[in-house]
């Protein structure tokens, strides 16, 4: 099956102990699906999960330094020390400059970490495939959050994005983000070429966030 990286952001739904019951729900439903589905909580709370699931954890951003005088910066060094899978890189809240993608791609290798390098259209998919991440995530950023799936919005983006990427990149995985609810909306991703899916809040805000990851993965 595919691939199901949830984006915690920093809603209040997803933050301290309602982080901790959420990544309950998940490891629970994770196993009991062939997907791989993972989870990428705020900063705080990132090492109090990793100590206490089994489930992969990501960052939801990471700076392009070293260490050194970097006051109030993430460095993919930290990450790696409190046990992060990987992180989000370039997320439409959070962008970047092509040449910090590319610094952090090349010290994620470094050190044994996933990249998930999200763009924004066909083109910064391309240039992002180039770089030789582990993914790459499309979401057109005026879809985030609008409960429109890009699979159904716009299709051809993820099929043009995965030609595309491929193209340049055989090896690199691409999934499909930005209004990611339902079931069909992932099979759907996974039909025009995705290798699974990023979302938020079609499965943080709901209203029964079990039933919603459920949902969305076939088991109900």
């Amino acid at each position: 099956m595919g691939v199901v990286i949830i984006n915690f952001k920093a809603y209040k739904e997803g933050s301290g102990e309602r982080a901790l019951k959420l990544c309950e729900m998940v490891q629970d439903v994770s196993a009991k699906v062939d997907d791989y589905i993972a989870v990428a909580p705020n900063f705080l709370d990132l090492p109090e999960i990793v100590s206490k699931f089994d489930i992969d954890v990501y960052a939801q951003h990471v700076d392009a330094v070293g260490f050194g005088s970097h006051t109030g910066r993430i460095t993919a060094e930290f990450l790696k020390e409190k046990g992060a899978k990987g992180s989000l890189i370039n997320h439409s809240e959070r962008r970047l400059r092509l040449a910090d993608i590319d610094f952090l791609v090349s010290k994620f290798k470094e050190l044994g970490l996933i990249s998930v390098v999200c763009t924004n259209n066909v083109a910064t998919t391309a240039a992002a495939a180039a770089l030789a991440p582990d993914y790459v995530a499309i979401e057109p950023p005026e879809l985030i959050g609008s409960g429109i799936p890009v699979s159904k919005a716009e299709p051809e983006i993820v099929e043009n994005s995965v030609r595309a990427a491929k193209d340049v990149n055989e090896e690199v995985k691409v999934l499909c983000g930005a209004g990611i609810s339902k079931h069909e909306d992932y099979i759907t991703a996974l039909d025009l070429g995705a290798d699974g899916v990023l979302l938020a809040s079609g499965i943080v805000k709901a209203e029964d966030q079990r039933k919603a990851l459920e949902e969305l993965v076939g088991l109900r």
